[in-house]
């Protein structure tokens, strides 16, 4: 029976955040060599509050602001980014619940994240035209509906308590199909959550497959998808902040272990010194490194800022502003995360590169993790906005 802490601000939050992440760090290489499923700490993050950080304040909790879950996501991904990925889908389908839920689902549902609960996606499919396409069908029966279909990269559903799954609704006209969210306990009838992710990094995301097989979901479990993009919103921005900050969060753990390979490696015979900490060069691209890093956490606590301007009074401009600078914070974090990880070894040598070392973990983390969604239509759409002023499109990867 979990009893989790209820936390009362901002503040708390990032103290409770920073706390578990010393905790998740300790065996975080060991549990990616071995890919060992991190189900004592996600137990430990369920109990610790941070779950229901973003719960509203009428409904009891704090609602942290942006910038402090982007924080929250950024110490645990620095100690662990597996774990700190595994609540992602958990706080962008609470945002649905805020935008779309009935009075009753939203108390319903911000309650779970309060008790500790955990929500985790079933989304992406393996055989989908493209990542925006739903093969899985959603079909009204009777005074309910019925699921059909099968998830890929379903981040954290070996851990979940709630699945929440994108389906397209089967009764919606063909030429305009629209999308509902289902709202499904873990354990139901017809579900299947199968532990296959062979990922080259972010090895311990429980990111398995979920079949569907006539899944028989209540209506009130069910909440429009679609809608969610019909007016200014910052749902896709926000979900990308924190992806943003998962990959800062990489980015600075490797840097972190620059610092040790670095006072561990022999100096270079031309550089003159005793010590390879104190080669110029080396020096010199450790600044070049930290610079990226921080321009990418600025960018975070930006557009974190802009998000939270648009959220308390969305309109077409201030929505667009907060895409804007999520896509350019998305950016620069994603080059931190793979060129910082993969630096590492510059500055560690040879012997850097040992097995038993498992420092590729960062780079692997990192590379694995920026595949999310491509950079190149947020430069693309960065570009659009600077020469023509065209607002991104609104969806949820944006």
């Amino acid at each position: 029976m979990l009893h989790p802490h209820r936390i009362a601000s901002d503040a708390e939050a990032i103290d409770v955040a920073a706390d578990l992440a010393v905790r998740f760090s300790e065996e975080a290489g060991q549990r990616d060599r071995e890919r060992r499923l991190p189900f004592a700490e996600i137990g430990l993050l369920k109990e610790s509050g941070l779950l229901g950080v973003t719960v509203p304040h009428e409904l009891g909790g704090p609602d942290v602001s942006t910038v402090t879950l982007a924080e929250i996501f950024r110490l645990l991904a620095e100690a662990d980014p597996s774990i700190g990925q595994v609540p992602h889908s958990h706080f962008v389908f609470l945002e649905a619940v805020r935008l779309q839920g009935t009075h009753q689902q939203r108390a319903r549902f911000f309650g779970e994240a309060q008790a500790g609960r955990l929500f985790a996606n079933a989304q992406s499919e393996r055989n989908s035209r493209t990542i925006a396409e739903d093969q899985t069908t959603l079909g009204a029966v009777g005074d309910g509906y019925v699921l059909e279909g099968e998830k890929f990269y379903a981040t954290g559903s070996l851990f979940a308590d709630w699945l929440v799954v994108r389906a397209t609704n089967s009764d919606s006209p063909a030429d305009a199909r629209t999308k509902s969210l289902a709202f499904l306990p873990a354990e139901t009838a017809g579900v299947d959550i199968v532990d296959d992710w062979d990922g080259l990094g972010q090895r311990t995301t429980g990111s398995g497959t979920v079949r569907l097989r006539a899944v028989k979901v209540s209506a009130d479990q069910v909440m429009p998808y679609t809608a969610i993009f019909g007016e200014p919103t910052v749902y896709g921005s926000r979900a990308q902040l924190l992806h943003a900050a998962l990959d800062a969060g990489i980015a600075r753990a490797a840097l972190e272990e620059v610092v040790l390979q670095t006072q561990r490696a022999r100096p270079w015979f031309e550089s003159g010194v005793d010590q390879a900490i104190d080669d110029p060069l080396l020096i010199q691209q450790a600044g070049e490194l930290e610079i990226l890093i921080r321009s990418a956490e600025a960018l975070i606590a930006e557009a974190g800022l802009a998000i939270d301007t648009a959220r308390a009074k969305p309109d077409d401009d201030n929505t667009a502003q907060a895409s804007v600078a999520t896509a350019a914070a998305k950016v620069v974090a994603a080059r931190a995360a793979v060129d910082v990880s993969a630096a590492l070894f510059e500055f560690g040598g040879s012997r850097s590169a040992a097995a038993g070392l498992n420092l590729d973990r960062h780079w692997r983390d990192g590379r694995t993790h920026t595949l999310h969604d491509p950079t190149r239509w947020k430069v693309h759409h960065l570009g659009r906005w600077t020469l023509h002023g065209t607002p991104p499109p609104r969806h949820g990867l944006l």
